[in-house]
């Protein structure tokens, strides 16, 4: 994508190539965007698990709150992409490729963290119930 949008800003074309991969990054985005949207109403339908009782209750709020950021995210990175992909605006697309894209793997490596001090530190069954339900 990196590669398309350089080429875009240079010349105003793109190779065949560049074309193709970027369309593939936005259809991914697409996907992930349908998949989010699923998983939220899924979420609303079923309900959400308990938070496990062991663990102090700052941790539990602050588990609530990574989730509204991540869940946020997903959706912002898809949204901001689209609009900067097909609806050409370069600022959006910066704050996607910038701002959003280290937020979120940001935020994945300390979901990451968390559920690893979930199961070794505080020995709850929140790594078990996120992998094998």
């Amino acid at each position: 994508m990196n590669d398309w949008a350089r080429s875009i800003k240079r010349t105003g074309a793109a190779t065949a190539e560049q074309a193709a991969n970027a369309n593939v990054h936005a259809y991914v985005g697409i996907i992930i965007l349908l998949l989010t949207c699923i998983r939220l109403a899924l979420r609303s339908i079923q309900g959400v698990r308990a938070a496990p009782t062991n663990a102090p209750a700052i941790v539990r709020l602050a588990g609530h709150s990574a989730h509204v950021v991540l869940y946020g995210l997903l959706i912002a990175l898809p949204v901001t992409g689209m609009a900067a992909y097909f609806l050409g605006h370069d600022g959006v697309g910066d704050i996607h490729a910038e701002v959003l894209k280290t937020a979120l793997w940001t935020f994945l490596a300390a979901h990451i963290f968390r559920a690893l001090a979930h199961h070794f530190y505080w020995k709850t069954s929140v790594l078990r119930r996120m992998t094998i339900g």
